[in-house]
């Protein structure tokens, strides 16, 4: 599922944003976060479910990623992130250019692991797999794939990692690059909204959002901004 669409904040986060946004501008501490997934994969003509796989991105998805980084060329960034695996590491590099950072690889954020489903197709997931699949998605926060992770266990061992690099950076800016459902993870930890709300959230290649850390709580300043398209 991709979209080129900006999430639209409910009208009370909305409200809540704009108070924030008003302490901003008062310079109240922050800091803030870039979050990116990772351009697009080299893949076979059939879309299929990609967990831990390592898959090199496309041209398309390193196009689409010197885009971003051509949207964030003036924006200094004070550390940077990423998962361990390839794709993020290239466009994690390829939108820090010149700055003269090296991102962190952290297997922390890795995107979710997908168990027996990884390489199959959904068509193939209906045929072999019906009720593990009906079961997902009736509670997809806490159901675990065989030989997997549900959200849940990625939120147990993201989240951590997240708040240490917030705190090691407090005030600063920082760059995360990583992957849609685990982007959708800390999506929804800051919007406060429960993990079954990560299938509202939309997370298309090389997408952008901004995350301000407060003192007292987070505010989601922009989510899925697609400069270039999918």
């Amino acid at each position: 599922m991709q979209s080129d669409e900006v999430y639209t904040l409910p009208a009370a986060l909305r409200a809540a944003a704009g108070a924030a946004l008003r302490k901003d501008a008062c310079d109240v501490p922050r800091t803030r976060l870039y979050l990116v997934r990772h351009g697009a994969l080299v893949t076979s003509p059939e879309w299929r479910y990609v967990g831990h796989r390592d898959i090199a991105l496309s041209d398309e998805g390193r196009a689409q990623i010197r885009a971003l980084a051509d949207r964030l060329k003036e924006v200094p960034i004070d550390a940077a992130y990423c998962s361990d695996l390839g794709r993020t590491v290239e466009s994690a590099q390829l939108l820090i250019g010149t700055r003269g950072l090296a991102p962190v690889a952290c297997p922390e954020f890795r995107e979710i692991d997908i168990g027996h489903w990884e390489g199959m197709t959904l068509a193939e997931i209906l045929e072999r797999f019906p009720a593990e699949f009906s079961e997902r998605t009736r509670c997809i926060a806490s159901f675990r794939v065989a030989g997997g992770e549900s959200f849940a266990d990625v939120r147990e061992r993201a989240l951590p990692r997240l708040q240490e690099l917030l705190r090691e950076h407090a005030g600063k800016t920082v760059l995360l690059v990583a992957h849609g459902g685990l982007n959708r993870v800390i999506l929804c930890d800051a919007l406060g909204l429960d993990l079954n709300s990560v299938v509202r959230l939309e997370q298309a290649y090389a997408c952008l959002n901004i995350i301000d850390y407060f003192e007292d709580y987070p505010v989601v300043q922009l989510v899925n901004e697609t400069p270039c398209g999918r």
